[in-house]
C-alpha cells in the first residue's frame, strides 16, 4: 500500500439515514446508495467569525486562478472611509474548482507577513465552492499602509488533473473602538532563508508565530507515520515519528511546541473521507505561538539577532517542512528604550524512543517529550515586569501494519501544556493552555480491492486565566472529526462504488458562552446540521 493509504482512527457508528429525519437537511430518500459525480459543497462545524454591527469597508486583496506554481502578485491599499483604527478585520476566501484535482497548499502574504495559510478541497466533476473566514485583526499594523501582496496555491493542470483553483480573498474592516493588537508586525530578514530580527528598542512584549506544516508530497506530509530504517515501511525517518517545532534566539532554545498533525483533503489515499467535511484546521491553518518576552532584554539592544526555526526529528538534510515566522511586538509608549534580562532558561532532556517489534503484524511504539522554562524581566515605564514561560510536550503512538501495508493503523496522542505568568503592574496573571491532539484509525485493503478507512481526529484545548490565584476566565474546545469510507481501488473512477459517512462536532464553551455544532454526511449528502447550544 502506498504511503497515502495510511490511516488514522476508528469511529463512526453506522448511521441510519432514517434516524436522521427531523433534524437533517436531507431526507432519507435524498441519500444515494453510493457517491455520484456531485456532492455537497465543503463545510466545517467551526463557528463563523463574530462581526461588530458597525460601519465596514471591504478591500479585495487577491483574485486569481491557479494553474501552476506562479504566484499571484498585486498591491494592497488601505480601505477608504473606515479610518485606520479598526475594531476587527476579517479575511474571507471564496474558492471554486471543478473536474479532477489533488488537495493543494496555499499562503497569502501582505507586506511579507503571512496572514493566512490554507489547503484546498478536492473537487467533484460537477464542481464545488467553499469559503473560509479568519480574524486577522492582529495584523492591523500591516494593513495601515500600502503593501505588496503575494499569494500562491501551487497547482498542476493537465489532461488528467483538470481542476483550476479559482479564488478571491477580501478583507473587511469594521469601525469602532480599536481592538487590542500588536503595535508592530515584523518578519525575519536576510534573503529567502531569512533569520534576522531587529526589534524596536522599547518592545515590552514579543510574540512569535510560526505557520508550521509538514507538506510537499513526501513522507513529512505523514510525519506521524514514519518509522526507523530497520522497519519495513514505505515512509522512514532515522528516529521515527517524533517531531517538535523549536524556535531559537541567537542559538539558544527559546520555545518548543508540538506540531499539529494536519490531514489534508487527499489524506490516507481516501478522498471520500474529506469531500464535504475536512479534517480540523485543514482550511484555516493556525500558527504555533511562542512568547519570547523573556528574551526582550536581549532583543532590545538595537542590533540584529538570529531567530531560527527547526523541526526536531526530521532526518538531516531532508526537506518537507515550511515554517515562516511573524513577530508581533507591543511597545512601551512611555519609554524610548526598554531594558531587561533573561534570568532563567531550564531545558529538560528531549526524550525520543521508538521500539520496533517485527512479526506478521509489524509494530512501532513511540514515546517522546521535552520540557522548557524561560524567564526574564523588562523595566518599563510602569515598572519591572517579569514573564515566565513553561512548556511541556509529550507524544505517544502505536503504529501497526502488515506486509504490503494492506492493513495500516495508528493510535497517537500529543499533548502541549503551556503556562505564561506575568508579574508586575498589579497581581500576577497566569494563562495556562493544555492542548491535546489525537489520531486513531485503520486503513485496510481487502482481497476484493475494497479500501476502507475508519478514523477519528481530535483537536482539544483547555485554557484557564487566573489573577492572584483566582480564575478570571476559562474555555474548553473539543473539535472531533469522524469518518468511515470505502471504495474500490485499481479501477476507473466511475467504477469505485464509494460509500462513506463522515462527521464533525465542534464544541467551544466557557466564561464567554457556548457554541456546539454537529455535522453528518452520507455519500456526500449533508444529512445532519444541528446547533446544540
Amino acid at each position: 500500500m502506498t504511503r497515502r493509504i495510511i490511516m488514522s482512527m476508528l469511529t463512526v457508528a453506522a448511521l441510519l439515514a432514517g434516524a436522521l429525519l427531523g433534524t437533517s437537511p436531507a431526507q432519507a430518500a435524498d441519500i444515494p446508495a453510493e457517491f455520484g459525480t456531485d456532492w455537497h459543497d465543503p463545510i466545517t462545524a467551526a463557528p463563523p467569525v463574530a462581526k461588530p454591527h458597525t460601519k465596514s469597508c471591504q478591500v479585495t486583496v487577491a483574485e486569481a486562478q491557479f494553474r501552476d506554481f506562479t504566484p499571484y502578485r498585486g498591491t494592497y491599499t488601505p480601505p477608504d472611509g473606515c479610518g485606520d483604527r479598526w475594531s476587527k478585520v476579517v479575511l474571507r476566501l471564496d474558492g471554486k474548482v471543478k473536474g479532477r484535482q489533488f488537495d493543494r497548499l496555499g499562503y497569502l502574504h501582505v507586506g511579507g507577513v503571512e496572514i493566512f495559510r490554507t489547503s484546498t478541497p478536492e473537487p467533484s466533476p460537477d464542481g464545488i465552492e467553499w469559503s473560509v473566514e479568519k480574524d486577522v485583526t492582529r495584523y492591523s499594523d500591516t494593513f495601515r499602509g500600502s503593501q505588496d501582496v503575494e499569494m500562491l496555491i501551487g497547482n498542476v493542470v493537465d489532461d488528467t488533473y483538470t481542476g483550476v483553483i479559482d479564488v478571491k480573498v477580501t478583507l473587511t474592516f469594521y469601525e469602532g473602538l480599536r481592538a487590542p493588537a500588536p503595535d508592530r508586525v515584523l518578519t525575519l530578514t536576510g534573503g529567502s532563508d531569512g533569520t534576522t530580527l531587529t526589534t524596536p528598542r522599547n518592545s515590552e512584549r514579543i510574540l512569535a508565530e510560526v505557520y508550521a506544516t509538514g507538506s510537499g508530497g513526501g513522507c513529512e506530509e505523514y510525519w506521524y507515520l514514519t518509522v526507523p530504517k530497520e522497519a519495513p515501511y514505505s515512509c522512514q525517518a532515522d528516529n521515527g515519528p517524533y517531531r517538535e517545532v523549536q524556535i531559537k534566539v541567537d542559538g539558544q532554545l527559546a520555545g518548543i511546541a508540538a506540531p499539529f498533525p494536519h490531514v489534508w483533503t487527499g489524506g490516507w489515499s481516501n478522498p471520500f473521507l474529506w469531500y464535504v467535511v475536512p479534517g480540523p484546521r485543514a482550511f484555516d491553518i493556525k500558527p504555533i505561538e511562542y512568547d519570547l518576552t523573556p528574551f526582550a532584554g536581549i532583543l532590545n539592544d538595537g542590533r540584529p539577532h538570529r531567530v531560527e526555526v527547526d523541526v526536531a526529528g526530521v532526518p538531516e538534510g531532508q526537506s518537507g517542512w515550511s515554517a515562516p515566522v511573524n513577530v508581533l511586538v507591543w511597545q512601551d509608549a512611555g519609554k524610548a528604550r526598554v531594558t531587561g534580562k533573561l534570568t532563567a532558561r531550564q531545558e529538560g532532556d528531549l526524550t525520543n524512543s521508538s521500539i520496533y517489534t517485527p512479526g506478521s503484524e509489524h509494530r512501532l511504539d513511540t514515546e517522546g517529550g521535552h520540557r522548557l522554562t524561560v524567564a526574564g524581566y523588562v523595566d518599563t515605564s510602569h515598572g519591572r515586569v517579569k514573564t515566565t514561560v513553561r512548556r511541556s510536550l509529550a507524544n505517544t503512538s502505536t503504529h501497526r501494519w502488515t506486509d504490503g501495508e494492506n492493513t495500516d493503523g495508528l493510535d497517537a496522542r500529543w499533548t502541549d501544556d503551556e503556562s505564561v505568568t506575568v508579574d508586575g503592574r498589579g497581581p500576577a496573571r497566569t494563562t495556562r493552555t493544555q492542548r491535546t491532539y489525537t489520531m486513531n484509525g485503520t486503513t485496510t485493503v481487502g482481497t476484493d480491492d475494497r479500501l476502507r478507512t475508519v478514523l477519528t481526529l481530535g483537536d482539544r484545548a483547555a485554557v484557564v486565566e487566573t489573577r492572584a490565584g483566582r480564575r478570571t476566565a476559562w474555555s474548553r474546545l473539543d473539535d472531533t472529526y469522524t469518518g468511515d469510507a470505502t471504495f474500490t481501488v485499481n479501477v476507473p473512477r466511475d467504477q469505485r462504488h464509494a460509500v462513506g459517512t463522515t462527521g464533525e462536532r465542534y464544541r467551544l464553551y466557557g466564561s464567554e458562552g457556548c457554541y456546539d455544532r454537529k455535522l453528518t454526511t452520507i455519500q456526500g449528502v449533508l444529512a445532519e446540521d444541528r446547533r446544540l447550544c
